[in-house]
C-alpha cells in the first residue's frame, strides 16, 4: 500500500508494497520465459556459495527452465563462479565477471587487511604476480595454491597466504566444479586466463546503483551495500538523486527507486517459491522484513547454515530440504506457522512441479514424495 499523508512528501511504502515490488524485480511473482543467460545478468548474478543453488534459483523463475542451460554457459564460459558480492561466490555473467570483480575489490582489500598479521614480509604486489603466474600455468587447488605460497613465503601463515591469493586476484572456479549432473574438486584460475579476456575496468558504481535497484528495488543505500559488501555509496545515490524517485518505509527510511520500475499492488497474488538456501532475494538487503516476517527471523538458518526456503504469499514461511525416500525423491517441508488446507495444496502443487525437473528421474510412476513436518532446525 501506498500511504501519502503530505502531498509534498514521499509516499510510503508497506512491508506487502514492497515486497511485491521485489518479487517482481526477481521474476518470483510469475515465471518468465527469459533465457537463463539473460535472467543471470538481470539479477546481477545467483549466489553460488554452494553448486547447486542457482539452478534451484532458475527453477523458480523461469517458465521452462532445464538445468542443462545453465550448465551449457559454464561449459561454454559464458558464465563463471567468482568471489564478488559480499565476499562470497557468485555466478555471473563472464562479462559481469569481468567488471564486477573489481567494483568490489574495497571489499576484498578490507578482507585482506584483517589477516595482516599472517601477513608479515610478504610482498603484496609479488603475491599477485607469482599467484597469477601459478594458477594461469594450469588450474590449481586452495590446497596447491597455499603449498607454492609457503614454499615462497615460509614464515607466513598458510590461511593468509591463501586469502591473499583470494583477495588480490579475480579468481574463477574451472568447470566441471559447478556444473548439473557432474562433480569436481574446486580449481582455480584467474578470470582473464578463463575467459580469454582482458581484464576490464570496474563497473561503474552509478551503473551499479541502477541495476540493483532494477532487481531489488525500492531500496535504501543500506540496502544496497548489504547487497555489494560496499560502503559509502551515499554520494552515488546523491549524484542519481535527479534521475530516480523516492519513497520512504514505514519506519521512514528513504527508498531510491528508478521511475519506470515496477511496482505492482500489494494485493497482487504471489504464488509459492521454493528457493534454495542463500537466495539473494533473501540477503539483497539490510532491511530483510520485505521477505522475511521480523516473528521469522532467522529461523531460515542456523549459525553459517542456510535452509531451503519457501515463499508463501510472497514472504518466509518454510523450511525444505530434499532428500530420498524408498526410491523417489522425498522432499519435507517444515512450515513455521500453521498453514491451512489451500495453503499446503498450493505449496504442494509447487513442489512437485519444482521435483519434476531439478529431479525428474526420481517421481517414479506414484510421483513423489512430499511430506509436512514440524519445525525442527535441520541442523540439530
Amino acid at each position: 500500500m501506498v500511504v501519502r499523508k503530505n502531498p509534498a512528501a514521499p509516499a510510503v511504502l508497506s512491508p506487502r508494497a514492497l515486497n511485491r515490488a521485489t518479487l517482481e524485480r526477481q521474476l518470483l511473482l510469475r515465471r518468465t520465459a527469459m533465457s537463463a543467460k539473460d535472467a543471470v545478468e538481470h539479477l546481477v548474478g545467483l549466489q553460488a556459495q554452494n553448486t547447486r543453488p542457482p539452478y534451484f534459483q532458475l527453477c523458480a523463475r523461469l517458465e521452462g527452465f532445464d538445468p542443462a542451460e545453465l550448465a551449457g554457459l559454464m561449459e561454454s564460459r559464458e558464465a563463471v563462479r567468482i568471489v564478488t558480492l559480499r565476499s562470497t561466490i557468485h555466478l555471473h555473467t563472464a562479462a559481469d565477471a569481468l567488471t564486477l570483480r573489481p567494483l568490489v575489490q574495497p571489499a576484498r582489500d578490507r578482507e585482506l587487511n584483517t589477516f595482516r598479521k599472517g601477513l608479515v614480509g610478504v610482498d603484496r604486489d609479488r603475491l599477485r604476480a607469482f599467484g597469477r603466474q601459478l594458477v594461469e600455468e594450469r588450474p590449481r587447488t586452495p590446497k596447491e595454491i597455499r603449498e607454492a605460497l609457503l614454499a615462497e613465503w615460509p614464515d607466513a601463515d598458510p590461511q593468509s597466504l591463501g586469502v591473499a591469493a583470494r583477495c588480490l586476484l579475480p579468481l574463477v572456479q574451472v568447470t566441471p566444479r559447478g556444473v548439473w549432473g557432474r562433480s569436481g574438486q574446486v580449481a582455480l584460475t584467474t578470470a582473464e586466463h578463463w575467459l580469454g579476456a582482458p581484464s576490464q575496468p570496474a563497473a561503474a558504481p552509478d551503473a551499479a546503483v541502477l541495476r540493483y535497484l532494477g532487481a531489488f528495488g525500492p531500496a535504501s543505500v543500506r540496502d544496497m551495500q548489504a547487497w555489494a559488501g560496499l560502503t559509502r555509496l551515499r554520494e552515488v545515490f546523491e549524484r542519481l538523486r535527479p534521475r530516480l524517485i523516492t519513497f520512504r518505509d514505514e519506519n521512514g527510511v528513504e527508498l531510491f527507486d528508478l521511475p519506470d520500475a515496477p511496482r505492482p499492488d500489494e494485493d497482487t497474488p504471489a504464488p509459492p517459491r521454493f528457493l534454495p538456501e542463500f537466495d539473494n532475494v533473501l540477503l539483497g538487503h539490510a532491511d530483510r522484513t520485505r521477505v522475511i516476517p521480523p516473528r521469522y527471523r532467522g529461523r531460515n538458518g542456523n549459525g553459517n547454515q542456510s535452509y531451503g526456503t519457501v515463499l508463501v504469499d510472497g514472504f518466509l514461511a518454510a523450511v525444505w530440504r530434499l532428500g530420498d525416500g524408498a526410491g523417489r525423491a522425498a522432499l519435507t517441508v517444515q512450515p513455521l506457522g500453521s498453514p491451512g488446507r489451500a495453503e499446503r495444496d498450493a505449496v504442494t502443487e509447487e513442489a512437485a512441479r519444482m521435483l519434476s525437473v531439478m529431479a525428474p528421474s526420481a517421481g517414479g510412476a506414484d510421483g513423489y514424495d512430499i511430506r509436512f513436518g514440524t519445525f525442527v532446525d535441520f541442523g540439530e
